[in-house]
């Protein structure tokens, strides 16, 4: 989002909720900001996902009319954005709603709501999340994925042919470091699609390695019961401290299936190679030792024994993974690429009046943090 403030610095910004804490604002910062009728519904704060039902509602009404430019960013329901035909939508989808089409089982079971009243309640209100979900995508001028996966997705989902535009990676924050120390680290929000206990539990059978673990969530518990002697579970840590630990580690461990993944693109941009499973952005983002030039190992199981293996094979063969292999192709994903290609997206509609006329009539939706 805040690459996009920096294409459209006065665009105003319309979100469903906003409860950004207050070190995290610089970006927004004398902005414009809308919020929906859900900013004061009782335990919203913390307890938003128990609105899922209302958030088309929400998302509805907002009046965009006094817009030429809107450029909507969410995996929810920003592209659910009402429109004229005199105005341009552009959408940019992470990806689509995945607990309500190919992941619901999943969801629903990790919910534990895989049969019973609150079962059957959740699956017809997924029911008609996809019927909105799908008769709201064709509202946008133009769709684009933030990967080659996340557009097979929408293809897959919404019939459309997304154009792809990969999220941008601060390089001048990330930066490269030759000397590396004797562990190897994961980072992420605690979540069960994360896989972080999984990591866990992987470098417990192998006490000769040492991990870091950051991040917070549901799954810390479960993460700290699985924990050996040789791993570190730090907890919550500011951006500082969770670059420094990614610029002197070992290696990264990611076993998520993202749609993209930007904090393995953020390890490489520090040097750092990334030990990955190859489903999802990752095959995109990290070159594997079948690769010129690679930056990393991936496995293909979210199993322990896939995890032990692709450690021992980077072992045996880190050498051939360079610092400068890695901060290479961290550059594909520069802050200066996505810019670019959003520039030429909207110059596509607006080809006469150029990017700085457009600034002066544009909105930027925003549908909130992933469910």
């Amino acid at each position: 989002m805040s690459e996009l403030f920096e294409l459209f610095p006065n665009a105003e910004l319309f979100t469903l909720i906003d409860f950004l804490p207050k070190a995290d604002r610089r970006f927004i910062e004398g902005k414009t900001i809308h919020t929906s009728f859900l900013q004061k519904m009782p335990m919203i704060r913390k307890h938003h996902r128990q609105y899922i039902g209302i958030m088309p509602l929400a998302i509805e009404q907002f009046d965009f009319s006094n817009f030429d430019l809107v450029i909507s960013s969410s995996s929810s329901v920003a592209k659910g954005i009402i429109t004229g035909p005199g105005q341009i939508h552009i959408s940019y989808v992470h990806s689509p709603m995945r607990y309500a089409w190919d992941q619901q089982s999943v969801y629903l079971k990790e919910a534990r709501m895989e049969r019973g009243l609150k079962s059957a309640i959740a699956r017809a209100l997924l029911h008609y999340l996809r019927i909105w979900d799908a008769r709201t995508a064709h509202g946008a001028d133009v769709m684009i994925a933030n990967s080659s996966f996340v557009a097979r997705r929408i293809k897959k989902t919404y019939g459309i042919d997304a154009k792809i535009v990969h999220p941008p990676v601060d390089l001048r924050f990330f930066k490269p470091q030759h000397e590396k120390q004797d562990y190897f680290v994961t980072a992420s929000r605690m979540v069960p699609y994360k896989k972080i206990p999984l990591i866990v539990e992987a470098f417990s059978q192998m006490p000769d390695k040492r991990l870091v673990v950051i991040g917070d969530g549901p799954d810390f518990e479960k993460a700290r019961k699985l924990a050996g002697p040789n791993v570190e579970l730090m907890g919550y840590q500011n951006s500082e401290v969770l670059r420094s630990t990614i610029s002197s580690a070992r290696a990264f461990v990611f076993a998520a299936e993202e749609d993209f993944g930007i904090i393995p693109v953020e390890a490489q941009a520090c040097g750092t190679p990334v030990i990955a499973l190859s489903k999802g952005g990752t095959l995109e983002t990290v070159r594997g030792l079948d690769k010129n030039s690679p930056t990393g190992v991936h496995f293909h199981e979210q199993t322990v024994d896939a995890i032990v293996c692709a450690v021992k094979t980077f072992e045996l063969r880190r050498n051939e993974i360079t610092v400068e292999n890695c901060v290479r192709n961290a550059e594909c994903f520069s802050s200066q690429r996505f810019r670019s290609g959003i520039r030429k997206l909207v110059a596509e509609y607006f080809p006469d009046v150029g990017m700085a006329d457009a600034k002066d009539q544009s909105a930027l939706s925003f549908a909130g943090s992933r469910l």
